[in-house]
């Protein structure tokens, strides 16, 4: 995969020493966060796109760039081949001991799991199973002062039946085995009007075990703060960060980190339905009685002074992308665990992905060969160019909006020739059906738009070789989130089962403009 250079996005720096929130204006659910030097790195919640496990890098915790994954594919492989949108990687932790970067995550189906580096670049372990089990989930370590280890973990009740509690373990020094059959250290069902406490995230500070974690849900909830001075507890508890009589609903898990320059700041995410959960930046102080005090009195705030850093130029993670040599860049990932012959290799610029046979070619949520990307701002437009190279009836090509429900707008080859499509599906069917009717593409290209206004109301529009007005298409579609995910743009290629060859599409010039 390519990098490929930022488009004109929102900035959260607004370039006179100061930021806006979010600081991350698109779905990097359950954030995590470290500092190494004066570098921090983020991770975030993947689910189950490949490849997973983002890290992001910044100087200064508002300006972000993508740097990479830590997980290339999901395991085990054959549970991934096909799209599961709410299951994978769920809310990891990262920290960095003994000159090694760690990240530990909990898949729901499977249990903990992590995997190390000695560069956040790569290359990364292969994921070790540190605890088998259903239901485990949003796994921290903590390496103690005295050279000891332990693992918090929360519980997900789909799959355990339980929840609103977490339990602690001795771990091995070098993360590889937990060494006691783990005891509940926090039962929230025990605090008056707590329920789903989850996202542990686990601390040492002036001799005393620190857990931020949030409760309450991800829509209407509250970041908590639980102390104890041993780390099996007993803690005592106190909320420390909630919507009060801001618009930022639910404040939600995310991690605390430290400034070379002293400071201390929290980053955290909120849901924003079909944006999925975008991350804000919180100031972070020490009250005298210990506790910590986030945001504004513990409300969060719209925009602040950013953290004491050498400046350092406005910058958001990359959505742009020309292709360059024929490779997409880092923002995109596909649905499932790809396989080869996905894409079409060639030295040019531009994405060839091959028109795979398929028996679910009416219903892109079943696809794994879908590549998609997070919505980029609340309001956005975007354009890409697209050429169907397939003799293939029924073979077909486009850009997506992919949530529970889908809309796209591309090219269709008939027994005729390649004509402009519009198709959609609501949350209740599963196939979709024409928005627009059909109109010829003779020479089977066509530029392709989706404009996104407040509330991802989207509006398709479409521009022939022939034509190079914009044509709007269909009614307007509301964009839906997955379960825990915000919705997708997406690029797809695909063709009807059969024998031969498939042929591919071209999509060119990936542009968002803000």
């Amino acid at each position: 995969m390519s990098p490929a250079a930022s488009g004109p996005v929102r900035r959260a720096d607004r370039g006179d020493g100061t930021y806006r929130n979010p600081v991350l204006n698109a779905d990097w659910s359950d954030p995590d966060v470290i500092r190494v030097g004066d570098d921090y790195y983020l991770t975030a919640s993947s689910f189950g796109r490949a490849p997973g496990l983002p890290l992001l890098h910044s100087r200064d915790l508002v300006n972000w760039r993508l740097i990479g994954h830590a997980l290339e594919r999901l395991e085990p492989e054959d549970a991934f081949a096909a799209p599961r949108h709410d299951c994978g990687v769920w809310a990891p932790s990262i920290r960095h001991h003994d000159g090694r970067f760690w990240i530990f995550w909990g898949d729901p189906d499977t249990g903990v799991h992590q995997v190390n580096a000695a560069d956040p670049r790569g290359p990364w372990t292969r994921p070790h199973l540190l605890k088998a089990g259903k239901g485990l989930i949003d796994p921290c370590p903590l390496w103690d002062e005295d050279g000891s280890a332990y693992l918090v973990h929360a519980w997900a009740k789909s799959r355990a039946g339980v929840k609103n509690r977490l339990t602690g373990h001795r771990m091995s020094p070098d993360g590889t085995a937990l060494l006691d059959e783990g005891r509940l250290i926090v039962d929230a069902d025990t605090i008056p009007g707590w329920f789903t406490l989850e996202g542990p995230k686990l601390y040492r500070r002036e001799g005393w075990y620190w857990i931020l974690a949030p409760a309450g849900g991800v829509e209407t909830g509250w970041q908590g703060a639980l102390r104890s001075r041993d780390f099996f507890g007993p803690y005592e508890h106190r909320i420390v960060l909630a919507q009060g009589g801001t618009d930022v609903n639910g404040p939600h898990q995310g991690g605390w980190v430290d400034t070379p320059a002293g400071e201390d700041w929290f980053l955290h995410f909120q849901q924003r339905g079909a944006y999925g959960r975008v991350v804000h930046l919180q100031p972070m102080e020490w009250a005298e009685d210990g506790w910590p005090v986030l945001g504004d009195r513990g409300e969060p705030v719209a925009s602040y002074r950013k953290p004491r850093a050498e400046p350092q130029p406005p910058e958001a993670p990359a959505t742009d992308d020309g292709f360059p040599g024929g490779r997409f860049g880092r923002q995109w990932s596909w649905t499932a665990n790809p396989a080869p012959g996905w894409t079409c290799a060639h030295g040019g610029d531009g994405l060839r992905l091959t028109c795979r046979r398929t028996a679910d070619a009416h219903d892109l949520r079943r696809l794994p060969n879908v590549l998609v990307q997070r919505l980029p701002a609340e309001e956005f437009t975007v354009t890409v160019g697209l050429s169907l190279h397939s003799e293939v009836p029924g073979a077909k090509a486009g850009l997506a909006v992919l949530g529970d429900a889908f809309g796209w707008i591309g090219l269709e080859r008939t027994a005729d020739g390649t004509r402009l499509v519009h198709r959609f599906a609501d949350i209740a069917t599963e196939r979709e059906r024409d928005a627009e009717h059909p109109r010829e593409a003779p020479d089977g290209r066509a530029r392709l738009r989706i404009e996104v206004s407040r509330g991802a109301r989207c509006r398709f529009l479409t521009a022939t070789a022939d034509d190079h007005d914009w044509h709007p298409s269909g009614p307007v579609f509301a964009a839906t989130p997955w379960r825990w995910v915000g919705a997708l743009l997406g690029l797809f290629a695909t063709a009807p089962e059969g024998q031969g060859p498939m042929g591919h599409a071209e999509f060119t010039d990936f542009r968002t403009a803000h």
